[in-house]
């Protein structure tokens, strides 16, 4: 009996691994695999260009292609600090006049396009936002470049993507194996990378996903090493939590992270609204808002740039209390009137700027109220830093990790996740949503509400309408009928509105240049199957 199963094991383990061996191939998965590799090299040689290009910018403008804006531009006289940001602008604002979306490339464009069945992204446009961005920081814009960074690994992953046309889950897979290495490039991240782009991008944790979108961050990771080096962003002494007793301390800390980020947000929000309220060509807005970033770079040349100098000193506690305090204020103005003026760049580097000054600073005064319990300044910079940063972008996870390999503070994680979670947690409360999830609402897009909310609103009519033979008889609708009818531009939402207000489970669909000839028809049914096909593709999808 036992040699007759022993003869039977091979055709039990052929049954067993075939069907998930063919399921694996047919989803073209080794491809993608072999895809997301050459992509997550090509990505971070992209990044790598990105980075200097913005040295070379500043080379023009400071004499030195370093992060060290703020020193730099100490020594030099105030009107040629100033003539940076305006002859900056002026340049930028030449280039937006060739893009298409007048305006530069965000995170939230990605994630629109990760909503909209891994829609395409202009390789153009990214390419020149890109270079808009890079000239952007390099004369002194007070923004980030992470973000744009994310957004030009996008553009070249979905470039990719379409031009060997992939599936919509490779696609949309892609689309986060290049963010993956983009953060890995930028950051020098690559656990980061991967958490950032399942979590803000992908919105699931699919194991489908996941070994292409590691592999393009470990791609990305290990560029960056050979070219940057092996250190962390920020070098920090080493710090210890004095006492548990901090740990209340730490939430409070959250607390004020929180509040922090939320006028952060309303700043931003408010410099948006009020920029689009202003009537003057696109090509002056960047240069008003050079006009006004270069005025306050002279008092505060602590703004200007990326920043990346100030977090440090704030990281090794060299600044005082009141410039920290003050720097808080100046620093969210500057970059709301950077972003709202259409300079390129992203809100992560001064989300930790905010953060490390944020935390230096309640560092500062509770070592001052409770001096043989609090750890050093430098402790709750690092933990400020995520809080901050988490609750702005409204990605807790990938920011903790983000400052764990920005830092190197590995052993502070406990104090670290506490802070983020409560800062995060009060942030969701009163914004209820994070900045990227604003940048899309304003566009209709509402990802927090679920994909069926986003399907619902994204795909229309003519997806599902049944066109109207070329040889049968025109029919013509009359609109003063009791039957609605439907453009093929309308969406599935208004589409399944009409069928339940009117109780017919058959519609019109019109020219949208006449209104009257009936160009094909609508059934309440193939509306429903269309929309519960989306749905159980997506389900499945982040399952797999």
């Amino acid at each position: 009996m036992s040699f007759r199963l022993l003869l039977r094991l091979p055709y039990v383990l052929r049954s067993w691994f075939e069907p998930n061996l063919r399921a694996f191939l047919e989803a073209r998965q080794p491809f993608v695999w072999f895809l997301a590799l050459l992509l997550g090299f090509g990505v971070a040689v992209a990044a790598i260009i990105f980075r200097e290009l913005i040295g070379l910018f500043q080379l023009f403008w400071l004499g030195t292609r370093s992060e060290q804006v703020y020193s730099t531009a100490m020594d030099l006289p105030w009107y040629w600090v100033m003539a940076g940001p305006i002859l900056g602008g002026l340049a930028v604002g030449l280039l937006l006049t060739q893009l298409s979306s007048r305006g530069t490339g965000v995170v939230a464009d990605v994630i629109e396009a990760r909503a909209l069945a891994g829609r395409k992204l202009s390789l153009r446009d990214g390419l020149l936002s890109a270079l808009t961005t890079a000239l952007s920081l390099g004369s002194g814009g007070s923004a980030g470049r992470e973000g744009p960074v994310v957004h030009l690994g996008a553009v070249l992953a979905s470039a990719a993507a379409w031009r060997v046309e992939l599936s919509g889950w490779c696609r949309r897979t892609l689309l986060g194996a290049g963010v993956a290495s983009a953060i890995a490039a930028s950051f020098n991240a690559p656990i980061a990378g991967v958490l950032f782009a399942h979590e803000v991008i992908l919105g699931h944790y699919s194991m489908r996903s996941f070994v292409p979108i590691v592999i393009a961050s470990t791609a990305g990771g290990v560029a960056s090493r050979l070219w940057f080096g092996n250190s962390a962003a920020f070098v920090i002494p080493q710090h210890a939590i004095t006492s548990y007793w901090e740990f209340p301390a730490f939430a409070l800390l959250g607390v004020t992270a929180a509040v922090v980020a939320i006028l952060f947000q309303f700043a931003l929000f408010a410099g948006e609204y009020i920029a689009r309220g202003i009537q003057i060509p696109v090509w002056l807005t960047p240069l008003a808002g050079g006009v006004l970033v270069g005025t306050i770079g002279i008092a505060f040349p602590q703004v200007l740039g990326v920043g990346y100098e100030v977090t440090n000193m704030a990281l090794w506690q060299q600044l005082p209390l009141s410039m920290m305090l003050a720097l808080i204020v100046v620093k969210t103005i500057a970059t709301s009137v950077t972003l709202a003026t259409r300079f390129g760049g992203g809100i992560f580097s001064p989300s930790l700027y905010l953060g490390a000054l944020t935390g230096c600073s309640f560092g500062v005064i509770a070592a001052s109220v409770f001096p043989d319990l609090a750890s050093s300044e430098g402790l709750y910079a690092i933990i400020g830093m995520g809080a901050v940063a988490g609750a702005v972008l409204g990605a807790p996870i990938s920011t903790t990790v983000i400052v764990f390999e920005l830092t190197g503070g590995y052993t502070l994680s406990v104090a670290l996740l506490l802070s983020v979670a409560v800062a995060h947690g009060i942030c969701q409360a009163i914004h209820g949503h994070s900045w990227f999830q604003w940048q899309l609402e304003m566009r209709g897009i509402f990802i927090q509400k679920g994909p069926h909310r986003v399907y619902s609103q994204t795909t229309r009519v003519m997806d599902f309408m049944e066109p109207v033979a070329e040889d049968a008889e025109p029919e013509i609708h009359d609109p003063d009928s009791k039957l609605p009818a439907l453009k093929p531009t309308d969406s599935l939402d208004a589409a399944l509105r009409a069928f339940d207000q009117s109780g017919y489970g058959r519609l019109p669909v019109v020219d949208p240049r006449e209104n009257t000839s009936i160009i094909a028809w609508a059934s309440h049914v193939r509306a429903l199957r269309s929309f519960n096909k989306a749905l159980v593709e997506l389900s499945e999808e982040e399952h797999r």
